[in-house]
């Protein structure tokens, strides 16, 4: 058995950058303390999320005050990335950032140590009025790491099953969804457990956990930016989907350690090994273009030029 200790956060990040640096190290160094070999970070840690997710009835002054106060737009090969891994040294570090190619902007993921970077994600699935700051990414890949083969994904993601699924048929043994998931904006309630949007992010983790039989880590913001309030519930979950260790609503560090490979086994050897056992001929329908309403995907709707 080869055990791995692993730490996810619920913490609080903005826009300014040295901020953001010294929580990163904070989280590093209780993460290390604690023996962790990977650490994972929320959605947009590095420079905030977006003050609000507009569109709709969104008037024209308030999306381009929202335009203005984006993120720091950053490059893989930048020098905030080569902080945060120098930063890393032997710890295997998964983040959230908001990546730059050209003069367009992603709501991007990098897992990386003190050698680099090992993998890198772009969002594909986009909330209302993300579209608006942000383009979609375009695929779902898994990765080798020194802690084992892995994939990621970003918040809304986590609502699509084809999309840990996907990870998971690429061979991936570690998921991480990476989230700044805010509280609901209609019927809010005072008490962040009793939130309909926090039951449904810790819903999500668990299915996704449990029908791909892998190892889950949510990450995610706390506390408050613009005019979102964030459910934090960072958590590590079992193969099995049971929860190993969570922050609950409050900001912290949640550790687990697991034996990656037996946890696997014993999920999948159980006269239950959902990816083994699918139809995939059967299931032409889920890959349809459109819903039973007929709606298009918000893709496909008209999208405002990125920032």
């Amino acid at each position: 058995m080869t055990e791995l200790t692993i730490s996810v956060a619920a913490a609080e990040f903005g826009r300014d950058m040295e901020a953001c640096y010294a929580t990163i190290a904070g989280l590093i160094a209780q993460a290390r303390a604690r023996g962790s070999r990977l650490l994972v970070l929320p959605e947009a840690c590095l420079g905030g999320y977006l003050p609000s997710l507009g569109g709709g009835t969104e008037s024209e002054e308030a999306k381009q005050r929202r335009l203005r106060s984006l993120p720091p737009a950053l490059t893989l090969d930048g020098p905030e990335l080569r902080r945060i891994a120098s930063m890393a040294r032997e710890l295997v570090i998964t983040l959230g950032f908001c990546e730059a190619d050209g003069d367009v902007r992603y709501n991007a993921a990098v897992t990386l140590d003190g050698d680099g970077v090992l993998g890198s994600y772009r969002k594909v699935h986009q909330p209302l009025g993300e579209n608006l700051c942000y383009a979609a990414g375009s695929e779902y890949r898994a990765f080798e790491t020194p802690v084992g083969r892995m994939g990621m994904q970003i918040c809304y993601d986590k609502a699509f099953p084809e999309a840990a699924r996907a990870l998971a048929l690429d061979g991936a043994q570690i998921i991480t969804s990476l989230s700044a998931w805010p509280t609901s904006r209609t019927a809010t309630a005072d008490r962040l457990a009793d939130d309909r949007w926090t039951q449904r992010f810790d819903l999500f983790d668990r299915a996704r956990a449990v029908e791909n039989q892998v190892v889950w880590i949510a990450s995610n913001q706390a506390g408050t930016f613009g005019s979102l309030r964030f459910v934090c519930s960072a958590k590590i979950v079992g193969p099995g989907g049971d929860i190993l260790a969570t922050t609950g609503t409050e900001p912290g560090l949640a550790t687990a350690t697991v034996d990656v490979e037996h946890a696997l086994g014993q999920a999948r050897g159980g006269g239950m090994y959902n990816l083994g056992d699918r139809r995939p001929e059967v299931y032409d329908s889920v890959v349809a273009r459109y819903g039973v309403v007929g709606r298009p995907a918000r893709s496909e709707q008209p999208a405002a030029a990125h920032a």
